[in-house]
């Protein structure tokens, strides 16, 4: 890293990421807040232990910037409501910011996001959209939005984010990211503000593949705070990249990840798996239905934990998350029954497909990134509604807990981005992040910072 060779001290980087935004985030609207006066004497004392000889952390002196729903010690964490606002500041950084912070990166500050993380296009109603930087008339996309703004514009290389219906998967296929999606228990969700307990997950995003990695393996563990956080074996991932996609059995999604999109989806997993060599195709059974059934047991968790908040409160809420958390509570029990039954089912279903497979390509989002304030969108020639359809690809397999990167493609003369999904069984992340490499060697998948100027 810069600062461990001596190129560059920790202060230089922290001024230069505080400078970039000073200087571009108004017209982005990635950050609400920033913490500029604890960053800058985190910097020193790297730069000082530096220069005594001790040793400083693999991310030393390297800027991030978490989701305002992780806690950061002296901010209120607002998970991009109104509601939050009148709490406390928190008292403690969540757990994934301390392991960053432990080897040595320098949380600057929090990221706008959809209200209480139900959004997938990053139009918060209270704080402003985040834009996509590579055209700010465009959707950032959600609920992570300002964690994909931040790190494509150039604020940051290295954000935090969340995923419970593809928050973090949709924003780094709009933006044009690399997004680590981990298999739900890897990393622990300690001091973020919930919102589905049984599908929260949190990740980083990343302009490659290798710092994705190299956050990730310094965020793994344990952490009693979690109860879905247990003991697993530390996979160094960021060691794996290097021996390629060589013996790895990869297959392309059809059937449900065949349908329901735009060309430049299907054609994005097309170029993805000739350059992998891809030679099998599978179907995985009863996607529509394990999107339905992630929808049933989303909307009713989330309802019943702000059921207080929409009985006391109901006018502060964007109206559009408020109707979808009032209908959540009433949604019959027998239903929701079903949803648990049937993701136990299609777990096992997927189990038995990763016993030949070793990866699975689909796509990300069946679009590029939608105008902001755009209601519905032409999608496999039907006209949907945006805010609900960005995760119509990511939902069956977050409901299942898989790892997932996502990896950015551009074309010849397209202004925007579109993601790919490289998913992996249950907590083989190393594979997922394997193929993410040999396609960002490939010179087929690429993050490059958007232009501001």
């Amino acid at each position: 890293m810069s600062v461990r060779s001596g190129r560059f001290t920790a202060r230089a980087m922290v001024e230069h990421a505080l400078a970039r935004i000073g200087k571009f985030d108004g017209g982005i609207g990635a950050f609400t807040a920033i913490v500029a006066e604890r960053a800058l004497a985190k910097a020193d004392a790297i730069d000082a232990r530096h220069a005594a000889g001790k040793p400083v952390g693999a991310l030393a002196g390297v800027p991030f910037a978490a989701k305002n729903l992780y806690d950061i010690a002296g901010v209120i964490t607002l998970a991009g409501s109104k509601i939050n606002r009148g709490n406390q500041p928190a008292s403690r950084d969540a757990t994934l910011i301390e392991r960053l912070e432990g080897q040595g990166a320098i949380c600057i500050g929090a990221l706008n996001m959809g209200e209480y993380a139900y959004d997938f296009t990053g139009e918060n109603f209270h704080d402003g959209p985040s834009r996509n930087p590579h055209a700010t008339d465009h959707m950032a996309g959600g609920s992570s939005s300002g964690s994909a703004s931040a790190v494509a514009a150039g604020f940051v290389p290295l954000s935090l984010g969340t995923d419970t219906n593809g928050s973090i998967r949709v924003p780094a296929s709009l933006c044009g990211l690399f997004g680590l999606k981990p298999t739900f228990g890897r990393l622990s969700r300690a001091r973020t503000f919930p919102f589905v307990a049984s599908l929260d997950h949190t990740g980083p995003l990343a302009r490659s593949t290798r710092d994705l990695a190299l956050a990730y393996d310094v965020m793994q563990g344990p952490d009693p705070d979690d109860p879905a956080c247990t003991e697993r074996p530390v996979q160094p991932s960021l060691f794996e990249l290097g021996r390629g996609v060589e013996g790895l059995r990869i297959a392309v999604a059809d059937g449900y990840f065949a349908e329901s999109g735009n060309i430049e989806a299907f054609e994005a997993v097309r170029r993805c798996a000739k350059a992998l060599d891809a030679a099998e195709v599978v179907t995985v059974p009863q996607a529509a239905v394990a999107r339905a059934a992630a929808f049933l047991i989303t909307t009713t968790e989330g309802g019943a934990l702000h059921r207080e908040r929409l009985m006391t409160r109901a006018q502060d809420f964007d109206p559009a998350v408020r109707d979808r958390l009032i209908a959540g509570n009433m949604v019959p029990a027998t239903w929701v029954a079903q949803a648990h039954k049937f993701r136990q089912w299609f777990k096992g279903e997927m189990h038995r497909i990763f016993e030949r497979i070793d990866i699975i390509l689909a796509p990300a989002t069946p679009c590029r990134a939608p105008k902001i304030g755009q209601a519905t969108m032409e999608v496999g020639g039907r006209t949907l509604p945006v805010r609900a359809n960005l995760g119509l690809y990511t939902q069956p397999i977050s409901f299942i807990g898989l790892p997932v990167v996502t990896v950015p493609l551009w074309s010849e003369n397209q202004q925007l981005p579109i993601g790919v999904q490289v998913i992996a069984p249950a907590w083989r992340e190393d594979l997922a992040l394997r193929a993410a490499w040999a396609l960002e060697t490939a010179g087929v998948a690429r993050a490059p910072v958007a232009n501001l100027e």
